[in-house]
């Protein structure tokens, strides 16, 4: 599994980077990676993003 920031501010930054860059959606992101997504939608729904599957990047 791979690690991902703790802080939102740097997660959100390092999500879409990597949604942009690498991924054609946050399930094959998720998978690829390990990480948690119901955890991922939460944490960054804390801070008023939510994933737009249109634009493959959290908003």
């Amino acid at each position: 599994m791979q690690e991902f920031p703790k802080d939102p501010m740097l997660l959100l930054s390092v999500v879409n980077t990597k949604l942009r860059d690498f991924y054609p959606s946050l399930d094959a992101l998720c998978d690829e990676t390990g990480i948690d997504k119901d955890a991922l939608i939460d944490k960054l729904k804390g801070i008023d993003y939510e994933y737009d599957s249109s634009a493959n990047q959290f908003v």
